[in-house]
């Protein structure tokens, strides 16, 4: 499948016609010394009138550092609604992430399944995010040619991914930490509903300069779904072709927390385990033509990963859901 990617797609995008569009940013960082990190997303949906942004910063001690909003906007211009603001300022090369404004702070953040209760009942914060990030590898995808997603289906157009170094500070109340560690960035544009795949899995992972990688599996359902990701060598980038995934799972509600994988790239394979170390529950609601309710889950765990020649890196595990019955869909990968 032939891919378009240009330095001009890391500015805004003409907003499309369809009332679900979506034109999104997201970074992700772990600093190992002081065991704090976090990921920042914005995602402008401004034909329906609002961006959605989120700051998620995991904090020493098993706290998370959480906010997330609807701004209100008009127009798909920047990233730049309800206090977070991203800028690139060379393509491909170095973007800056900013963030002013409060958060609250959860020393359970599986609080957060219940947001209403979440937000109600603890503590605020006033935060600020001030990181440089600089790419730490080749980019990996872009714009098909031609639409690969089914009406109905739509989760980007376009889409692409990065692992990046980050630099600076972040603040949470008299807290503060000057961070410095890897992560991994996308960037993405086209319809999107949070209801689009049946379940998906999106593993991401630093161990330094030299080694990275991040793996997703996407299912639908109907059909076999997609499985991928790529490997960043020794500067090189290894596409894969093939993603195996075996989770184990905690009780009752069923998050993730422990991993097994396989990427593999034509006769290449990496296998590692990841083991989550924070994990904080996020929701999605909707209702379908027929006036029903559906639910996604979506469960972002900072996860400490080990290859199988004995390295140690960090990144984040991302397990959407669709939540029947209570219960995560994907349960059997």
């Amino acid at each position: 499948m032939a891919l378009r990617l240009e330095p001009i797609d890391e500015y805004m995008h003409e907003l499309g016609p369809e009332a679900n569009f979506n034109e999104s940013m997201y970074f992700n960082l772990y600093d190992p010394i002081h065991g704090v990190g976090g990921w920042f997303r914005c995602g402008n949906r401004a034909n329906e009138g609002y961006a959605e942004m989120t700051v998620c910063i995991y904090l020493p001690g098993g706290r998370v550092a959480f906010m997330y909003k609807r701004p209100e906007i008009s127009s798909n211009d920047a990233f730049d609604a309800g206090g977070i603001r991203f800028d690139v300022v060379t393509p491909f090369e170095r973007l800056d992430v900013r963030y002013t404004g409060k958060v609250v702070v959860l020393d359970d953040p599986l609080q957060m399944a219940n947001p209403k209760r979440a937000f109600s009942e603890n503590p605020y914060a006033e935060c600020e995010v001030r990181i440089e990030y600089t790419g730490a590898s080749a980019m990996f995808g872009g714009e098909p040619e031609t639409s690969h997603e089914k009406p109905g289906e739509e989760f980007a157009k376009g889409h692409y991914e990065q692992l990046i170094a980050g630099r600076g500070t972040i603040r949470v109340g008299d807290e503060e930490w000057e961070v410095a560690g890897h992560g991994l960035r996308d960037h993405s544009w086209g319809p999107r509903y949070w209801q689009a795949p049946w379940y998906y899995r999106w593993l991401t992972a630093n161990f330094g300069a030299d080694f990275g990688f991040m793996g997703s599996r996407i299912a639908r359902r109907e059909g076999a779904g997609t499985r991928g990701g790529f490997v960043w060598e020794d500067g090189q980038l290894h596409v894969c072709d093939n993603l195996e995934i075996a989770t184990e799972w905690t009780d009752g509600d069923r998050y993730h927390r422990a991993i097994r994988a396989t990427l593999r790239s034509g006769e290449r394979e990496w296998k590692v385990t990841g083991k989550v170390l924070d994990l904080i529950p996020l929701r999605n609601r909707r209702r379908d033509p027929e006036g029903n309710q559906l639910v996604t889950r979506i469960s972002e765990g900072m996860t400490e990963w080990s290859l199988d020649d004995g390295r140690t890196g960090y990144g984040l595990s991302e397990y959407l859901d669709q939540l029947v019955d209570g219960q995560p869909v994907g349960l059997a990968e």
